[in-house]
């Protein structure tokens, strides 16, 4: 067994095995050979990724000559007869439509990668270019360096022959079985229903499978001159379907804003969409015009084969196409309803303040009503179940009843803006400063409408507590908060407590609650579940047409909202517990809720809290506020970013806009002054 030597030059690996003395036999077949010059050539730094060249290495078999005929011999040798459209169906395109399963399947691989049989291209890629890197220097290396590396082997091209096994036998096969799972995959039920455009006409993957079948039929039937040419008319009306199979596709996309879209059908979309590029990148292959396109084709697709094989457990690719069509529509269902958290006038700005208001009422009840159930003996679930269910029905109730909850907004209003940047990248066409400008004044509102519901959720919260707590007092005799002031306040410190770790799991918390409600809507709209409320035949039948509809209408308004509220109570009633179970300090901190519990402490002490902790509790609160919003709105800010595929780099210009904003309109970030 080689042994592989990382300090060993490729000159001394050659020489070693392909001088004079030790002639290659054709019947030897030791891949260990060709991983060491490999590992050998492989650049060993990110810098000497930037420029590669193999120039050296042509300049070896230049001189060297039986060097060279025996190290081409081993190479005819160990690549004869490998079959690899595998590489070319397969690698790196989906697989499974489910979407977890191909993540664990490929996490997996990355553990424990896949090994082909030995008889396959497949498994000699596999053994020797195994690096994420591989295809990055590979690319860098001169196409003219690589043209002289196949005349220097005189390598065939792979328009010599179509027999069985053969290079072009290989691609062409893999033409017809990626457009054989394509035309399967788009004739599907739940892919039809996304592009109702199509129905009754004849499917162009259908037309295209019978196009590809007669050119390649043409081709396989030729004596010599295995290709066709751009100017076939065969292959000009294949290009055309092929753009109609495109069209097909992202017309399926497009349509997932009317009829909504689901993760499987997602998927599904995803796999064609990329059955279908791998085709395009294999077609021209088939076309030759020049003769000199035979060498630099054939040499491009090894450099394919090498990409697709390295490249086919990506994880991260996986990820970044898979969830931006679902961000996306996730996201335009909050830009939607955050477009009603930005107020524009004085009269929409106090009726915010006047909706905050509301919600800091409910949610003083609610911190009174918490603080009774820690009392109530029971288990760390129990206690879960209790808090959550409390702050659940509390904030579906805020909900419902028109009330608002500060810090619901930035997970709703970042798609909003998002969608003003987009705008603004249409219509403002004359340069980056007037569009990020229009975005500026749009953040001003969102900000102060967002303050404004910062002071009326804190200022009734507040009152609403200490009044509560002052009449269980009152009627009861009994100082509810008697025991537990100490913690309530150092809980609100930032220097004190983790105060501000715990606001941020509420922030993300807070931002994880408007995915769920994007992707409910998403969901129910994707599964006619409003029109099948309006028609179910039962309903109608006891409640009538107009109540069955009323019904659904309801369901369509309020129904995300409510599993949204419902899940956002639950994690932050559960954190608590969880962190417990963990053995980890896990908590969570609101600015309204932490508004009522300050009220709650400085009534449990008696009106004798320490000026210092009084202080650090009030400042707390602010704090706490700030980072519910900024983790929240971040989180949401870049997932909507993601579904737009707009750029992180427009975030600088954007920031830069928004302080000068703020340096000539400073008052405009927290009243209404237009």
């Amino acid at each position: 067994m080689l042994r592989r030597k990382t300090n060993t030059t490729p000159d001394a690996i050659i020489k070693k095995y392909f001088n004079e003395l030790q002639l290659w036999k054709n019947e030897e077949n030791d891949i260990d050979i060709l991983v060491q010059l490999v590992n050998a050539i492989r650049p060993k730094s990110p810098k000497k990724l930037e420029k590669f060249s193999v120039f050296p290495i042509i300049e070896f078999f230049s001189n060297y000559h039986t060097e060279r005929e025996n190290f081409v011999a081993y190479l005819k040798t160990l690549l004869q007869n490998k079959n690899f459209d595998a590489i070319l169906t397969d690698a790196g395109i989906l697989q499974d439509i489910d979407f977890f399963y191909e993540v664990k399947k490929r996490i997996f691989a990355k553990i424990l990668p896949y090994q082909a049989p030995k008889d396959t291209l497949q498994y000699v890629l596999n053994q020797i270019f195994y690096a994420d890197s591989d295809p990055i220097w590979i690319n860098k290396i001169p196409k003219a360096e690589l043209e002289t590396l196949f005349d220097l082997f005189q390598f065939e091209t792979i328009y010599e022959s179509v027999e069985a096994h053969t290079p072009l036998y290989e691609v062409m096969e893999a033409i017809n079985l990626l457009s054989q799972r394509t035309s399967g995959k788009a004739l599907e039920t739940d892919v039809m229903k996304m592009v109702p455009e199509y129905s009754g006409l004849e499917s162009p993957f259908a037309a295209f499978e019978k196009e590809l079948y007669a050119i390649e039929k043409t081709i396989r039937n030729k004596e010599s001159e295995f290709h066709t040419t751009s100017s076939d008319i065969n292959f000009k009306q294949l290009l055309v379907l092929y753009k109609q199979c495109n069209e097909f596709v992202e017309k399926a996309f497009q349509n997932s804003s009317k009829y909504g879209i689901s993760l499987r059908v997602n998927q599904n979309l995803l796999s064609i969409k990329q059955h279908l590029y791998r085709i395009g990148v294999l077609m021209p292959l088939l076309v030759i015009d020049k003769p000199e396109e035979k060498k630099s084709k054939s040499i491009e697709l090894a450099i394919k084969l090498i990409k697709y094989n390295c490249l086919k457990t990506n994880v991260r690719k996986l990820f970044a196409e898979s969830t931006q069509l679902l961000s996306y529509e996730i996201t335009q269902h909050t830009a939607k309803t955050g477009e009603h958290y930005i107020t524009e006038s004085k009269t929409e700005y106090f009726k915010m303040l006047y909706a905050a208001v509301g919600g800091g009422l409910i949610v003083g009840i609610l911190c009174i009503i918490k603080l009774l159930l820690s009392k109530i003996e029971t288990s760390d679930f129990g206690h879960a179940f209790y808090y959550s269910m409390n702050y659940s029905f509390g904030f579906i109730a805020i909900y419902v009843l028109g009330f608002t909850l500060a810090t619901k907004q930035p997970a709703m209003t970042a798609a909003a803006l998002i969608s003003a940047l987009e705008d603004g990248l249409k219509k403002q066409a004359n340069g980056d400063g007037e569009k990020h400008s229009s975005f500026a004044i749009l953040f001003a509102r969102l900000f102060r409408s967002q303050f404004i519901a910062f002071v009326g959720n804190v200022v009734m919260a507040f009152p609403v507590a200490l009044l509560g707590i002052w009449l269980i007092d009152l009627g009861f005799n009994y100082n509810i908060a008697e025991t537990k002031w100490q913690k309530l306040v150092t809980d609100l410190s930032p220097i004190h407590s983790m105060a501000i770790f715990h606001a941020a799991i509420a922030g993300f918390f807070l931002f994880l609650s408007g995915i769920i409600s994007g992707s409910i809507a998403n969901r129910d709209k994707h599964f006619d579940v409003y029109y099948r409320i309006q028609e179910h035949p039962l309903l109608k039948l006891n409640f009538g047409k107009v109540r069955a509809e009323k019904i659904s209408k309801w369901y369509e308004r309020y129904w995300a909202g409510i599993i949204s509220n419902f899940w956002f109570g639950v994690f932050l009633g559960s954190t608590a517990s969880v962190g417990l179970f963990l053995g980890l300090n896990l908590d969570i901190r609101h600015i309204t809720f932490a508004s009522g519990n300050l009220a709650l402490a400085v009534y449990g002490a008696d009106y004798m809290v320490n000026n210092v902790m009084l202080f650090w509790g009030i400042l707390g609160i602010g704090i706490i506020g700030f980072v519910n919003f900024i983790v929240s709105f971040s989180l949401s800010l870049g997932l909507a970013f993601r579904s737009r595929n707009i750029p992180l780099a427009e975030l600088r210009p954007i920031i830069t806009s928004i302080k000068q904003h703020f340096f000539r309109k400073p008052m405009s970030f927290f009243f209404p002054t237009e």
